[in-house]
C-alpha cells in the first residue's frame, strides 16, 4: 500500500503521550548546573552599577556572570581570520550597555534552580536610564530605515490613474497589534564542554543554524559545535533564530566548568527572544462599476528595534493574488528600543492578508457586489508580478468547494440582516495564500541486514508530523512496510538539513528522503540482478520493484526473494547511500504558492459584544498531502491561531517603559477549547511536480492566513461596525 497520503497516526505519538520523549531541558547530565536570566527594567541607557556580591556568596551558586567579568568573545576566527561581531540582535555581557526592556544583563549559575531564582533576585542594579524611543507616531516620523533583502517599494502601472479612473474607492487604515509567540515548551538549552567542543541541546527550529551562529559568536570553528534537539513543543517561528540565552548558556558552561541548563521563564519570553511586530496598513482601492481593480495602493509600516532590524513583509500576498491593472506598495520600518521582532507563523502573510482581504471586502460592499464573485473578477490566472505562470493553482476550485460546503448561497447581503433570535449573525470570507518555499537539504539511509531501514536527515520535528510523514516518504521510496522504517533527525552530526520555518521542512527534506532511499533501495536492486544466486540474476534493473520488503520482478511478482536475503548472500552489510535535493531554476519559470478559500460565520451579542465563531468552512490547494491526519492538525492549528489573531491576541506593551504588562498566559489570551466551533477542512487533491518531485508544498501557515480577515467581515456583516483595527474586542462593538 502507498503510504504517502494515509492518515497515518504520528509514529512519536506514544512517547509524547507518556513523557518519554525528551525535550530540550530534559536532558539528564552529570553535574549540571542551573542558569537563571538576569533582565533590564529600563529600555535604554547605561548599567552604572551592578552588585553582585551577595548573590555570589548566597548558598549553591557557582558564578555570577555580568559584563563585568564575562568571557571576551574573540574577535578572531581560528587560523586568524577577521571575525565579524557576534550576531547584533545578541546580548552578551560584553558592554554596559541596555538597548531594551528585558535585556539579558547578567546570568547566576548554581547547583539547583530554586538557589538561581533566589540568588538572581538578591543582584542590585543601578542604571543610567537615556530616553528611550517607544512612541510609535513619533517613530513613524523619522527616517525609515530599509532593510536591503527586503523589497521596500514595488510598482507596476499608473496607479494614480486608476485611483482617478475608478468609480468607486476605498481609503482605509488597518492595524495590527504586537503579538507574542507563547509555545507550551519555552526557550531552554543545556550546554556542555568536552575541552574544546560544544554540545547545544537546545529548543530550536534550526539547528544548523544554531551550531554556525553560536560558533561565530563563540569564535570557534563550527565542526566543534554540535546542537541536538530531537522534539520541539512547539516553535511558530520565535525559535527560529538563535537568540542571547543560547550562547550566555555555553559561556556560563565554560565559566562554571560543569553543563548548564537554561530555561526562560515564561515572563522571559516576551522580550529577548521576538515578537509579530505591530503594523499599520493604509490601502488605496479603485475599481470600476463591473468590480474591475484598476488600482490597488498598499503602504505599510511595521515596528522594528534600535538593536536590529526585522521588516513583516505584509505586501506580500498583495503583490500576487489579484489581477490589478496597476498596483504599488511600499513598507517602512519604525524604530523603537525594544527587543528585536521576529517571524511568526506566516509572517506578512498573517498580517498583510487581515488588511487585503478587509479591503477587497469593503471593495464589495461599496460596488454591492458578493465578495466571492469580486474576487473571481479579479482572478490572477498568472503571477501578476512577475508574469510567470503559477506551477499550480486552484483557487477557483477552493472557492466553490468552501463556499459550497459552508452554504454562502443562503447568505443575505446586507449587514444585520442575519439573526437568530437576538443574536447578530454573521458570514464572512477571506483568500489564503503562502508561497511554496524549500531550500537544499540532505539525508541519508540505510536499509539493515534484517531487512529494516534507518533514515536520517538534521531536520526538525516542531509538532508539525516530521518524523511521522518522512516515515512514509522513506517507507515509500524503499519498499518497506511502515514499521520497518526508523526516522531520526534533530542533530547536527546528521546530514544538513534547513530551518523548520517558511512552510518548508516537508518540501526540502522529503525530496532529499525520497533520493536517500531510492539510492539505498536502487543499490540493492543492483546487487541482486548481479547476483548469480538470486532469482532475479540477469533482469535489468528497471525490471524489478521493491514492495513489502521483497525485490520482486513487476512482470512476475511471484519471481523475487526478500530484501535481507539479498544483504546475508552479500556480506551481510547493510545498504547505505546519501541523497540531497535542492531547487533549480524552476522558480524563474513558474511562481510557486499554496491557495485556500475560508468561510466564517459568527454570532455577535447585541447588547454585550460578545462574538462567538460557531464554525468555519475552509478549502485549500497545497498540492500533495503527505499525510491527511497531520494535514488536518495543521490546517486546524492555523485556522484556530487566526481566531485568536482576530479576537483575542494582543501584547499589552506599557509604553512608558517599553514592557508587556501582560507577559503570561493568564492575560495574554488565546483560544481554548470553548472557544473553537465547527471547523470543516478540505485539501483538494494535487501534485505541483513543478516544484518537487514529490508535488508536496509546506502547510504549516497557510490555515492562519486570511482567517482574522474572514472573522473582521463576518463582525461588519453581522453589525454593520467595520473594525479594522485587531484584535476585535467588545468594547469596538458597544
Amino acid at each position: 500500500m502507498i503510504q504517502i497520503g494515509q492518515a497515518i497516526p504520528r509514529t512519536d505519538g506514544r512517547l509524547k503521550v507518556t513523557g518519554a520523549a525528551t525535550f530540550s531541558a530534559e536532558h539528564p547530565l552529570p553535574r549540571m548546573a542551573h542558569a537563571v536570566l538576569l533582565q533590564s527594567t529600563i529600555a535604554r541607557g547605561h548599567i552604572a552599577s551592578i552588585d553582585t556580591a551577595r548573590a555570589a556568596a548566597m548558598p549553591g551558586v557557582l558564578a555570577v556572570m555580568s559584563h563585568r567579568n564575562a568571557p571576551r568573545l574573540p574577535r578572531e576566527k581560528p587560523g586568524g581570520e577577521e571575525q565579524k561581531p557576534p550576531p547584533p540582535r545578541l546580548n552578551l555581557l560584553q558592554d554596559d550597555e541596555v538597548k531594551y526592556n528585558g535585556q539579558p544583563i547578567a546570568v547566576v549559575i548554581a547547583d539547583t534552580l530554586e538557589q538561581a531564582q533566589d540568588a538572581a533576585r538578591a543582584i542590585k542594579v543601578r542604571y543610567a536610564a537615556q530616553p528611550a524611543r517607544l512612541d510609535f507616531k513619533a517613530a513613524k516620523l523619522r527616517k525609515p530605515k530599509e532593510q536591503p533583502d527586503r523589497p521596500m517599494q514595488t510598482s507596476r502601472g499608473d496607479v494614480q490613474a486608476g485611483l482617478a479612473q475608478a468609480s468607486q474607492r476605498i481609503d482605509a487604515l488597518y492595524t495590527t497589534p504586537v503579538e507574542n509567540h507563547n509555545p507550551m515548551e519555552p526557550h531552554a538549552t543545556i550546554a556542555s564542554w568536552e575541552g574544546d567542543r560544544l554540545t547545544l541541546y537546545d529548543a530550536t527550529q534550526n539547528i544548523s543554524g544554531v551550531k554556525k551562529n553560536s560558533a561565530r559568536a563563540l569564535g570557534i570553528a563550527p565542526e566543534k559545535v554540535r546542537v541536538v534537539s530531537p522534539y520541539v513543543g512547539g516553535g511558530f517561528g520565535c525559535k527560529g533564530n538563535m537568540w542571547s540565552h543560547v550562547v550566555l548558556a555555553a559561556m556560563a558552561a565554560r565559566m562554571a566548568g560543569r553543563p548548564v541548563k537554561l530555561v526562560l521563564e515564561r515572563t522571559q519570553m516576551f522580550a529577548p527572544v521576538g515578537a509579530r511586530p505591530m503594523t499599520e496598513q493604509r490601502f488605496r482601492v479603485g475599481a470600476n462599476a463591473q468590480g474591475r481593480l484598476l488600482a490597488v495602493v498598499h503602504d505599510t509600516i511595521s515596528h522594528t528595534a534600535t538593536q536590529d532590524d526585522f521588516t513583516e513583509p505584509c505586501s506580500s500576498p498583495t503583490r500576487i493574488l489579484y489581477a490589478s491593472d496597476s498596483l504599488q506598495t511600499t513598507q517602512q520600518l519604525a524604530t523603537l528600543d525594544v527587543g528585536v521582532p521576529t517571524y511568526m507563523r506566516a509572517p506578512g502573510e498573517a498580517s498583510g492578508s487581515f488588511a487585503l482581504e478587509c479591503a477587497i471586502d469593503e471593495m464589495a460592499y461599496a460596488l454591492k457586489m458578493d465578495p466571492v464573485a469580486l474576487r473571481l473578477q479579479n482572478y490572477a490566472e498568472q503571477d501578476p508580478e512577475k508574469n510567470i505562470p503559477f506551477s499550480a493553482k486552484q483557487l477557483r476550485e477552493c472557492y466553490k468547494v468552501a463556499a459550497e460546503r459552508f452554504g454562502w448561497s443562503r447568505r443575505t447581503s446586507a449587514p444585520r440582516s442575519m439573526r437568530a433570535g437576538r443574536t447578530l449573525v454573521g458570514w464572512g470570507m477571506a483568500t489564503a495564500t503562502y508561497p511554496a518555499n524549500r531550500m537544499p537539504a540532505k539525508a541519508w539511509a540505510s536499509i539493515a541486514p534484517d531487512g529494516t531501514a534507518q533514515v536520517r536527515s538534521g531536520s526538525h520535528d516542531i509538532g508539525t508530523g516530521t518524523y511521522t510523514i518522512m516515515t512514509q516518504v522513506a517507507a515509500d521510496a524503499l519498499g518497506l512496510p511502515l514499521e520497518k522504517v526508523r526516522f531520526e533527525l534533530g542533530d547536527t552530526a546528521m546530514p544538513e538539513a534547513p530551518v523548520s520555518g517558511g512552510s518548508m521542512t516537508a518540501a526540502s527534506v522529503g525530496p532529499a528522503v525520497h533520493r536517500a532511499c531510492t539510492a539505498a533501495r536502487d543499490k540493492l536492486v543492483a546487487l541482486a540482478v548481479a547476483d548469480q544466486s538470486s532469482p532475479l540474476h540477469g533482469f535489468n534493473a528497471s525490471e524489478v520493484e521493491a514492495a513489502g520488503g521483497w525485490l520482486r520482478l513487476r512482470a512476475n511478482p511471484e519471481r523475487g526473494e526478500p530484501m535481507a536475503a539479498v544483504i546475508a548472500r552479500n556480506g551481510g552489510q547493510a545498504v547505505s547511500a546519501d541523497g540531497d535535493a535542492k531547487p533549480g531554476e524552476e522558480k524563474k519559470q513558474y511562481s510557486m504558492h499554496s491557495f485556500g478559500a475560508v468561510f466564517v460565520e459568527v454570532h455577535v451579542d447585541p447588547d454585550l459584544g460578545t462574538v462567538r465563531v460557531p464554525r468555519i468552512a475552509a478549502c485549500y490547494d497545497v498540492g500533495t498531502v503527505l499525510n491527511a491526519k497531520t494535514a488536518r492538525s495543521q490546517f486546524m492549528g492555523g485556522i484556530v491561531w487566526g481566531l485568536g489573531m482576530a479576537l483575542m491576541e494582543k501584547t499589552e506593551m506599557d509604553w512608558r517603559y517599553g514592557r508587556a504588562a501582560n507577559a503570561n498566559l493568564a492575560d495574554y489570551h488565546v483560544p481554548v477549547n470553548a472557544d473553537v466551533g465547527e471547523i470543516d477542512i478540505v485539501a483538494l487533491p494535487g501534485n505541483d511536480t513543478h516544484f518537487n518531485e514529490l508535488g508536496a508544498r509546506g502547510i504549516g501557515e497557510i490555515g492562519i492566513v486570511g482567517v482574522a480577515a474572514a472573522v473582521a467581515n463576518a463582525v461588519y456583516h453581522a453589525t454593520g461596525k467595520r473594525v479594522r483595527d485587531l484584535p476585535i474586542t467588545l468594547d469596538k462593538l458597544v
